[in-house]
C-alpha cells in the first residue's frame, strides 16, 4: 500500500506545512523596492512584489487584503515581514496574519525613509530566518494536507489524460479525509450544469450556479465581442479545443469521479466546513488562480498542462503533469510528472495517479518541484475594478 503520510513542518494554528518561507511582503506598489532589498540583504528570505495596494475601496480591496493576509498566513510560511508606505493598512496585514501565530513584524516608511526601514525590517527578517532555519519537519498524516488544483494551456490530451489523472488523486485525497480545492469559473461554462451535479447539496450546486451566473454576467456587461480571443487561448487552439464548452468538459475531469464540492469560496477565502473537496470562484489565468488559492491556505498545487505552461508559485509548489508526448521531450525540464503513456496505453489512469500520487508526497517532503528549481515564482493578484 501507497503511504498515506508526509512530513510537514507544523504551525501554531495546527496548520501543517510543506515549506518552510520567510518571506518580505510589500503592502503596495510602493514599498517593493524596500522589500527586496531586504530579501536580497538577508539570503534566504523571499520578497512577492506586486503592483496595487494604493486606492483600492470596496469588495476589491476587502480582496486584496484577504490576499495579502492569506499569503502571510500560509502554513508553507514560518515568519513574514510586511512593508508598507504608511503604519495603518501596513499593521492591519500584520494583525490578520498574526492570529496564525507565526512571527509577523512590519514597517512603514513614512517618516523613516528606505534606508532606515529596509535596516530594521532587515534585522527583524534575519532573526525570523534563523528561527526558521531550526524547524524540524514531523510526521504527518494526509488528512493535514490541502491540496489546490488547476490547469493550463490545455489541449486535447489534458481532457483524455493529464486531468482525469489530477481527477483520480482528487478521488483518493477526498476519501482519506484532505482538504482539496478547484476553481476557473469561466473555463467551465458549458459544463456549468454537469459541474452544478457535483455538488454535495441542492443548496451547494445552486450556489456553484450563481455564483457562475453572476461572472457570466460581468463577462457579458464588458464584452467588446466575444470571448474567442481569450477562451479557448491560442494555446488551447493550436491543441485542438475548439470551443469553451470542449475545454469546461476536460476541466471538469480534474474533480474525479466521486468527490462531491461541499462548498463555494470566494476568491482567496479560507475554506471553513471541513476536509472535503471545494470550489473558489476565481479567474482562469494561471498566476492569479494560484496565488488565490494559496491565499486561501493551500499547501500544494496540481497542474496539468497539454500544450505546457511554465507556471509557479513564490510559496506553494506546483506540480507539473502532462500527458502530450511533444511537450514532455521538448520542454521536460517543466514537467514533474510525464503521463504520456496513458495514450500509448501503457499506463493505465490508476497507473498514472500512483505516479502523480507519489510525486505529490514526495513534494510534501521537500522535493522541489521543476518550477521551483527553474525559479518559477508567479504572484499576481487580482484585481476586481478600477481605483479611486
Amino acid at each position: 500500500m501507497a503511504p498515506t503520510a508526509f512530513l510537514g513542518y507544523r504551525r501554531d494554528n495546527g496548520r501543517v506545512g510543506v515549506r518552510n518561507h520567510v518571506i518580505i511582503l510589500p503592502l503596495d506598489d510602493l514599498s517593493n523596492a524596500a522589500s527586496e532589498a531586504v530579501a536580497h540583504t538577508i539570503k534566504g528570505t523571499l520578497a512577492l512584489p506586486h503592483p496595487y495596494g494604493r486606492l483600492q475601496f470596496g469588495e476589491d480591496l476587502q480582496l486584496f487584503f484577504r490576499t495579502l493576509i492569506g499569503t502571510g498566513s500560509n502554513p508553507n510560511v514560518a515568519a513574514v515581514v510586511v512593508i508598507g508606505i504608511e503604519p495603518g493598512w501596513t499593521n492591519r496585514v500584520v494583525e490578520g496574519i498574526a492570529t496564525t501565530g507565526k512571527p509577523v513584524e512590519g514597517f512603514a516608511i513614512e517618516r523613516h525613509g528606505d534606508l532606515q526601514t529596509i535596516a530594521a525590517a532587515s534585522r527583524a527578517a534575519k532573526m525570523f530566518l534563523q528561527d526558521a532555519s531550526e524547524h524540524q519537519r514531523e510526521a504527518s498524516d494526509i488528512k493535514d494536507l490541502w491540496v489546490s488544483v488547476k490547469c493550463g494551456e490545455s489541449d486535447t490530451t489534458s481532457g483524455l489524460a493529464s486531468n482525469p489523472t489530477v481527477g483520480v488523486v482528487v478521488d483518493r485525497l477526498d476519501q482519506m479525509g484532505a482538504t482539496t480545492c478547484f476553481a476557473e469559473t469561466s473555463e467551465l461554462t458549458g459544463a456549468e450544469q454537469v459541474c452544478a451535479t457535483r455538488a454535495a447539496s441542492p443548496e451547494v450546486g445552486q450556489q456553484f450556479l450563481d455564483t457562475w451566473s453572476a461572472y457570466n454576467a460581468f463577462i457579458e456587461a464588458h464584452k467588446t465581442d466575444d470571448l474567442s480571443d481569450s477562451q479557448p487561448t491560442k494555446g488551447n487552439i493550436i491543441g485542438g479545443l475548439t470551443t469553451i464548452e470542449e475545454k469546461a468538459f476536460g476541466n471538469l475531469q480534474k474533480i474525479g469521479k466521486r468527490a462531491r464540492f461541499i462548498d463555494v469560496l470566494c476568491p482567496a477565502e479560507r475554506p471553513s466546513r471541513g476536509a472535503g473537496l471545494y470550489f473558489m470562484d476565481s479567474s482562469s489565468a494561471a498566476a492569479e488562480c494560484i496565488t488565490l488559492q494559496a491565499a486561501a491556505g493551500f499547501a500544494v498545487h496540481l497542474f496539468p498542462t497539454g500544450q505546457g505552461n511554465v507556471i509557479g508559485n513564490p510559496i506553494e509548489p506546483v506540480i507539473k503533469l502532462s500527458a502530450n508526448p511533444v511537450t514532455v521531450r521538448t520542454m521536460s525540464e517543466h514537467v514533474d510528472v510525464d503521463v504520456s503513456g496513458i495514450l500509448r496505453r501503457e499506463l493505465t489512469l490508476e497507473q498514472a495517479g500512483d505516479l502523480l500520487f507519489e510525486m505529490l508526497l514526495r513534494t510534501a517532503n521537500g522535493r522541489l518541484t521543476a518550477a521551483e528549481a527553474l525559479g518559477h515564482r508567479e504572484f499576481v493578484l487580482t484585481k476586481l475594478y478600477r481605483s479611486a
